[in-house]
Formats: C-alpha cells, sequence, structure tokens
C-alpha cells in the first residue's frame, strides 16, 4: 500500500511539472490529476490482488467451497474498493499541497472518492481476474480496463472540480448521481460476469 501511494503521489508531482508554477492552472487542472493519479496507482493494486491466488493456485479451491462465484466476486471488489479509496483519501492532501487546491467541502470530496473508486474497483476487480492468468497481466490490464472506466472518471473528475473550484450552477448533484448509477452498474454486471471468467 505504502509503494502504491508512493506511486500515486509520484504521479501527482510529474504532472505539476507538466503545468509549471502557474498556481491557477495547477487549482484548475488538480481534479483532473488526482483522478489520473489514482487511476494508475489503482492498476498496480489490482493487479496484485489476485496474485496470492495464482501464486499458491488457491483460486482453485476457493471455487470449490460451498459458496457461490458471486460472493468470492464481492469480498474481492469490497476489498479493493476499501484499498481504493484510502489510497484516494491520502491523495488528497498530496493534491492540495502540489495544486493549492483545498476545499471546505470534505464531505463532498468524500463522497466523491467513495462512489468513484467503488466504479473503479468494481470492473477493475473482473479484469484483474480475467488476466491475472495472464503472463503479461500488468500491461492487459490497464488495457482493457482504462477504455472502460472513462465515464466513471470523466463523472468523477467533473465531481471533484466543483467541490474544489465551486459549483455556481449547483452542477454537483446531476455529476455525483451520474457516478452512482455507473457504479451501481459495474458492480452489478461484475457479479453476473464473474463466474465465466473464473470458471472458463
Amino acid at each position: 500500500m505504502v509503494a502504491i501511494f508512493a506511486f500515486g503521489a509520484a504521479a501527482l508531482l510529474l504532472f505539476s511539472f507538466a503545468i509549471g508554477p502557474d498556481s491557477s492552472a495547477l487549482r484548475q487542472h488538480a481534479a483532473g490529476f488526482l483522478w489520473l493519479g489514482l487511476l494508475l496507482a489503482s492498476t498496480l493494486s489490482l493487479a496484485e490482488s489476485f496474485e496470492r491466488e495464482m501464486e499458491e493456485q488457491a483460486l482453485e479451491g476457493l471455487l470449490l467451497l460451498p459458496a457461490s462465484t458471486r460472493a468470492l466476486y464481492y469480498g474481492k471488489a469490497l476489498a479493493n474498493w476499501a484499498q481504493l479509496a484510502l489510497l484516494g483519501m491520502a491523495l488528497v492532501p498530496v493534491m492540495v499541497v502540489l495544486y493549492d487546491a483545498g476545499t471546505l467541502r470534505l464531505l463532498s470530496l468524500l463522497a466523491v472518492i467513495l462512489i468513484g473508486t467503488a466504479g473503479l474497483s468494481a470492473p477493475g476487480t473482473l479484469y484483474a481476474a480475467m488476466t491475472s492468468q495472464t503472463r503479461a497481466r500488468q500491461t492487459l490490464l490497464p488495457l482493457l480496463l482504462f477504455p472502460l472506466v472513462v465515464p466513471v472518471l470523466l463523472a468523477a473528475v467533473k465531481a471533484t472540480s466543483l467541490v474544489i473550484l465551486g459549483d455556481p450552477m449547483e452542477q454537483f448533484r446531476s455529476w455525483i448521481t451520474l457516478l452512482g448509477a455507473f457504479a451501481v452498474i459495474h458492480w452489478s454486471l461484475g457479479g453476473l460476469f464473474f463466474g465465466r471468467v473464473v470458471e472458463d
């Protein structure tokens, strides 16, 4: 977890170099860079979520237990969600320091992080299971995951930007609702398809 946080923080630092010393531009792009850093770091976390099962061939044993594959999926997805949410909350202070992007709407920001990471962890867990048996899983997972989570990323960036920069037209509720809808869809489809992914 520490290594993954360090990777995410390093990504935020590199993104700040791309903008330069313009404080207003840094603040304007802070939300997008936060979620890009979190997305890049999440691939490391998700790729490792099935590593122990594959090393010790424990996945076959789990499938033989008198429990549904859906329960196995949701257990893994909840663990990944918790880890990604903690990572997102840990990266917020880094964003505040690097981009001068502080806000007093902490509960709204927490809600965006929780719902946004839920939208990332559900498909991420499914594709991590799908690529866990391949040799190039560290490369294949981002290639499969990134196109799928673009709507989640866009909604999360917009909602976070409204929290940081202000919401004069009261659009936050619409974006957070859209983000929640994506999360619900991904969690439902993940539980539905996980059995076929691990049994094939």
